[in-house]
């Protein structure tokens, strides 16, 4: 054997008892690991990683970010016993769909839309409520246009999503100029197509909401022509599937008393928050601050007030005929979940 091949030799020797002292070591440390696993588990310490795997998830839904920048921003996303997974939706009528098919646990819905959901038979609860001041729920055209009252809209199109509170304004809108829905022309768009459509002249008028009604305003594409004041009653929800009440109510419950706390320190923190929320949902600072300022959301507990409101509203759309059949509203609120005083 020659010296090179006996140093070889040598030195993948010393390389194999390295390996064999490197898998004592490791198996060792294994079964200190587990030994040291089951005396916690049995004492109920597990290991953070463990624990962390325990931890509920709440399935958020979202739409354009609204409810999760109020939250990151009041500072109410610390110091959770459990995690968020957050989806977000461009509107109410995609949140729906994914409440019903199970994807998202909870999310904000406004009234109409909340109805169109239950009516088809979505497993869903509201479980927290809100009112704002309607006016940016709205009919919009284009800023140059010469009407001037819902009367004009007698033959017009207009864009706006089905079942949504663009909808409903839409509807509400005809009715107060003495119109039917057949006077006019709606199409069913969603909002990026519907702001295209209105832009270009594909169609007359578009209902939508905030913050789309700010950002077509203060980028100077729409006007207001007839606001939801008067027309709509500013209540918007926060729905749970029947699942999820079923498993993380404790959850909710604390999910819902965050939102609430943080509407009160958004409005106590204009400057910030306004600038912050531009930023989280991408929007510009003034139409940011504009949909904000105006909307003067307010939590407030479910009462008989509250499901009377929503009657009508059910009521409304059963007699324009997007309702087959009445609904009682009052099966589909779950007025377990007081706010905090």
């Amino acid at each position: 054997m020659s010296m090179m091949t006996r140093r070889m030799a040598r030195q993948m020797a010393r390389q194999t008892e390295t390996a064999k002292q490197d898998m004592t070591a490791s198996r060792r440390r294994f079964l200190r690991y587990g030994v040291a696993a089951g005396a916690a588990a049995a004492s109920g310490a597990l290991p953070f990683a463990a624990r962390a795997q325990a931890r509920p998830v709440l399935k958020a839904g979202d739409q354009k970010g609204g409810l999760r920048a109020l939250l990151e921003n009041a500072g109410e996303l610390k110091n959770l016993s459990y995690d968020i997974q957050w989806t977000e939706f461009p509107a109410a009528a995609p949140l729906a769909e994914a409440l019903n098919a199970g994807a998202v646990d909870s999310g904000p819905i406004g009234d109409a839309p909340a109805i169109f959901a239950l009516a088809a038979g979505t497993p869903i609860k509201i479980i927290g409520a809100n009112r704002s001041d309607p006016f940016g729920t709205a009919v919009l055209v284009r800023a140059d246009s010469p009407w001037k009252s819902a009367a004009d809209l007698r033959g017009k199109n207009i864009g706006t999503n089905r079942g949504s509170i663009g909808h409903f304004v839409t509807l509400k809108a005809l009715e107060s100029a003495g119109l039917k829905p057949e006077d006019a022309n709606i199409r069913f768009l969603p909002p990026a197509d519907a702001k295209l459509a209105l832009v270009n002249g594909s169609i007359d008028a578009w209902a939508t909401w905030e913050p789309y009604t700010a950002l077509a305003e203060t980028s100077g594409h729409a006007r207001v022509l007839v606001s939801g004041r008067g027309l709509w009653s500013g209540l918007s929800y926060l729905a749970a599937t029947d699942s999820a009440l079923a498993t993380k109510r404790e959850v909710l419950r604390d999910f819902l008393q965050r939102a609430a706390r943080a509407q009160v320190w958004s409005y106590q923190h204009v400057d910030s928050y306004s600038a912050a929320l531009a930023r989280i949902i991408g929007i510009p600072p003034e139409a940011a601050r504009l949909q904000f300022e105006r909307r003067r959301t307010q939590w407030r507990n479910i009462d008989a007030a509250l499901i009377a409101e929503q009657q009508r509203t059910a009521d409304f759309y059963l007699k324009a005929g997007l309702l087959k059949q009445r609904l009682d509203v009052r099966t589909t609120f779950d007025t377990g979940f007081p706010l905090a005083a």
